[in-house]
């Protein structure tokens, strides 16, 4: 039970701790788009990144797949340049782009879960099963990512509903300070 706690707690810091700014802006430019009445698609939006996060973890802990760190940190803010940019191109598609978010979502956390790949490598004992790690790590990233979302849409609803700013300016403002920060991210890492 102590290291599925101590798993729990390391996947929660993964999303809630100020070193975590890279899956924080992913998480803001994925729900961007949603409101507080859509909490059940952003709660499957936040599982579909976390389950592509969880098998790459796991392929990447097994070994059975390996990117070179340098590659995985220019990666990871691509992907949230992406989907700051289909949140301004589909501005007008409000439907299309949620759909094309739980794709993103999915397929970009398949990258994201190699962020994490390294240090758990070496966390974990040569001996040590792979169930309660990763379990303890996961269930520790989604309860952190709903806890980020949650107050996402508490704000957003401030937003919208006490200061009446319009939706489709929030959108816009939101993912273009994302795509600038996420941008500016991945110049800094450029892998070669």
């Amino acid at each position: 039970m102590q290291d599925f706690l101590f798993y729990l707690k390391l996947g929660w810091e993964h999303i809630i701790s100020l070193d975590a700014l890279d899956h924080q802006l992913f998480i803001l430019a994925l729900i961007a788009v949603y409101s507080h009445k859509d909490l059940q698609k952003v709660l499957i939006l936040v599982t579909a990144f976390t389950l592509g996060h969880s098998v790459t973890l796991a392929l990447s802990v097994l070994d059975v797949l390996r990117v070179p760190g340098k590659w995985v940190e220019f990666l990871i803010p691509m992907t949230i340049v992406i989907t700051a940019l289909d949140n301004i191109l589909f501005k007008n598609n409000h439907k299309r782009l949620m759909t094309l978010n739980y794709y993103l979502a999915l397929i970009f956390g398949f990258i994201h879960g190699m962020g994490f790949a390294n240090t758990a490598r070496l966390m974990m004992a040569k001996d040590q099963s792979l169930l309660v790690p990763l379990l303890g790590f996961n269930l520790g990233l989604e309860v952190g990512q709903i806890a980020v979302v949650l107050v996402l849409l508490i704000v957003l609803f401030i937003l919208l509903n006490i200061f009446r700013i319009n939706r489709r300016d929030w959108i816009m403002f939101i993912s273009s300070a994302v795509f600038a920060l996420a941008l500016k991210m991945a110049l800094e890492r450029l892998p070669f």
